[in-house]
């Protein structure tokens, strides 16, 4: 996000180097589990793989929930009624 205009320039800067400073972190947390799963004898590209198809899962999940909206709209009824119609779970 862009800073506020009303933010004095050191606030602004102070709040720039704290959002770095959290990146970094998150970046060096991913390294140690990216450094740990591959101590665990996974591969490289089977983690690439992996990733692809959970990407490819929320997709496809993500144009189910869209259908079933709109199928609900259609019928009046809400998207939770029509899980069981379809033998979903709600954790589905």
């Amino acid at each position: 996000p862009s800073p506020k205009p009303c933010q004095p320039n050191g606030a602004r800067e102070e709040t720039l180097q704290c959002e770095i400073e959290e990146l970094k972190q998150k970046d060096l947390a991913l390294d140690q589990e990216i450094a740990e799963l591959l101590s665990e004898g996974y591969s490289l590209e089977e983690l690439e793989k992996h990733i692809s198809l959970l990407h490819e899962y929320n997709d496809i999940k993500d144009a189910g929930q869209m259908l079933l909206g709109k199928l609900a709209v259609i019928r009046g009824v809400t998207t939770k009624q029509l899980y069981p119609e379809y033998d979903l779970e709600l954790s589905d």
